[in-house]
């Protein structure tokens, strides 16, 4: 008995380290695990080398223009209704459902890319589309939901744990989906010569399919444990009015409110631009690997380096901010990237490219989830929906900026050596705004806005149970 009280208390005490010592904190946590196994295996790595070889029947340079067509038109229409939906969100109290209907919308597009075969660019294209409308619109509602449930001492902890448990899930299915294609027979699946198309596409297929599969079971104890908030203050407008119209003047007066929190709008103005940065070198990494002749097996180990390192270093950011503050852990995590920019101007082999995965996964998790937790403890929590909506356009747009810079600069010089380099223009602006921000002035005002609501209490008809 003294040994299981005992072991008992010590996992209480990890569990606390971790930031997940309550069930709705591992719950909510756990949809970082849900997710990011759709964005390791249909963004990263599968579904890109299956659309181009299968869909587009081999044809690279016109499968990378629709690709990036249909990520453009997917970043384009999140980015456009986020602001609305988070704010409608705060104000019908119906985050949980909302979550509930964009994760819907991704999984029946991730299960339908099963049915993707030879030559099926447009379903493919139009189910990429839909995959990143649904994640992404998720996201909005699940960060929104996270100062609901942290404390202002637990909300750095919190998110930096959910960002590790993404890297395991993402990690643990990558390399469960590439161990079946690239060796079907271990698997009891087709392999060999003479297989017909479906055969031979059976192993990527069915990798998607899993992704649905993982996305929609893991979702599940969010919804169960994850308390739906209250309605927002000031919720009591949408009586006698359409909810679409209050929203949408709510969302007016928000946008025109942005000045009331002088330190949230500077983090939010930083994090769109260092995060442009960090998005280019997510997306361009493969890309310029390729470049300078880094085989495709070096960079599949590459993309795992990043998940499975990234795991700890995810907690080891959350236990740093505690101690040194998360300001100085973010500006540290742009160091490295900018550190990473000129190793990766110098990179002539893969020796070079796998010490880069190393550095990246060391720092791009805890630099993105200490990003998220600020940003979450510099508004108020009763309209966390409208300000993450604000949030996620800026990560919507994190990657265009940069991606357009590293393609002019390409075609001038007529390599990306030069590019890599420029990309530290994002770090060196976006890092200088941040430091200007004053983060206990920041809080202090979105929790004085918080006490002048709290005697609100929402109408009957404005919904706040949970899901079943």
């Amino acid at each position: 008995m003294h040994e299981t009280t005992e072991a008992s208390e010590r996992r209480g005490g990890l569990l606390r380290s971790m930031g997940l010592n309550r069930p709705e904190l591992r719950a909510w946590a756990l949809y970082d695990w849900a997710n990011s196994a759709m964005f390791c295996t249909i963004i990263t790595a599968v579904f890109p080398a299956y659309f181009s070889r299968v869909a587009c029947e081999g044809d690279s340079a016109v499968a990378s223009r629709r690709l990036a067509v249909a990520t453009t038109i997917g970043m384009v229409v999140i980015a456009a209704i986020s602001p609305i939906l988070g704010a409608f969100a705060d104000y019908t109290a119906q985050k949980k459902r909302l979550l509930a209907v964009f994760v819907a919308i991704g999984v029946t597009a991730v299960a339908g890319m099963f049915f993707v075969h030879t030559g099926d660019w447009l379903l493919a294209a139009s189910l990429f589309i839909l995959v990143n409308i649904g994640a992404n619109g998720s996201l909005v509602f699940y960060d929104a939901l996270l100062p609901h449930i942290a404390s202002d001492d637990e909300i750095d902890r919190v998110s930096t744990a959910g960002y590790a448990l993404g890297y395991v899930g993402g990690g643990l299915l990558l390399g469960l989906n590439l161990a079946w294609i690239l060796h079907p027979g271990w698997f009891g699946l087709p392999s060999g010569e003479g297989l017909t198309e479906s055969q031979a596409t059976l192993p990527s297929r069915l990798a998607f399919l899993s992704v649905a599969v993982w996305w929609l079971v893991f979702s599940v104890p969010l919804f169960r444990r994850v308390p739906e908030p209250r309605a927002a203050h000031g919720a009591e407008e949408l009586h006698g009015e359409s909810p679409i119209r209050a929203t949408l003047r709510r969302l007016r007066q928000t946008a025109r409110d942005l000045h009331r929190y002088p330190n949230g709008f500077l983090m939010l103005l930083a994090f769109l631009i260092y995060n442009d940065g960090i998005g280019t070198i997510m997306r361009m990494a493969v890309i310029y690997g390729t470049e300078i002749g880094i085989g495709s097996a070096d960079l599949i180990l590459s993309i795992l380096i990043v998940q499975f390192v990234g795991i700890p270093f995810s907690f080891l950011f959350g236990s740093i901010a505690s101690r040194v503050g998360v300001k100085p852990s973010i500006l540290g995590g742009l160091l490295v990237y900018t550190l990473i920019c000129i190793i990766g101007f110098f990179m002539t082999s893969s020796r070079h490219f796998l010490i880069l995965s190393l550095l990246v996964g060391t720092v791009q998790g805890g630099t993105q989830a200490l990003s998220r937790s600020l940003f979450a403890s510099l508004i108020p929590r009763a309209r966390s929906g409208e300000y993450f909506g604000f949030f996620s356009v800026a990560e919507k747009f994190a990657g265009i900026l940069g991606p357009a810079l590293f393609a002019a600069i390409n075609w001038m010089t007529g390599s990306s050596r030069g590019a890599i380099l420029a990309v530290i223009g994002f770090f060196a602006v976006g890092g200088s705004l941040l430091w200007m921000v004053d983060i206990e002035a920041g809080q202090k005002d979105a929790r004085h806005d918080e006490e002048d609501a709290a005697s609100f209490t929402p109408l009957p008809s404005i919904a706040t149970s949970e899901l079943p």
